[in-house]
C-alpha cells in the first residue's frame, strides 16, 4: 500500500545513503557528536530541513555496521 494516494507523491520522503555516506555521518558523529552528525547528514542531504529529522537520521546511520565487501566470484566466506 501506498504511503499517499497520489501515486506522483510516493517516494518524495525517501532518500538513499550510499557507504561513503554513512562513513562520512559516522566519522562526524563519532568526532562532534550528535549535532555534527546531524549537520554532516544535512550537507550531504540538503532536502532535510528539520534538524529534529537529521539528528534521528544521524543517531540511526550512526548506529549502523559498515557492510562486508562482496566476495569475489568462486570464493567462499568461512563465518
Amino acid at each position: 500500500m501506498l504511503a499517499y494516494l497520489d501515486p506522483n507523491a510516493h517516494g518524495l520522503g525517501m532518500f538513499v545513503v550510499t557507504e561513503m555516506d554513512a562513513a562520512s555521518i559516522r566519522a562526524a558523529f563519532d568526532h562532534g557528536g550528535e549535532l555534527a552528525g546531524a549537520v554532516e547528514l544535512r550537507r550531504l542531504f540538503p532536502g532535510i530541513t528539520s534538524n529534529v529529522e537529521a539528528l534521528v537520521w544521524a543517531r540511526a546511520i550512526a548506529g549502523w555496521e559498515p557492510l562486508i565487501p562482496p566476495a569475489k566470484a568462486g570464493t567462499v566466506r568461512n563465518k
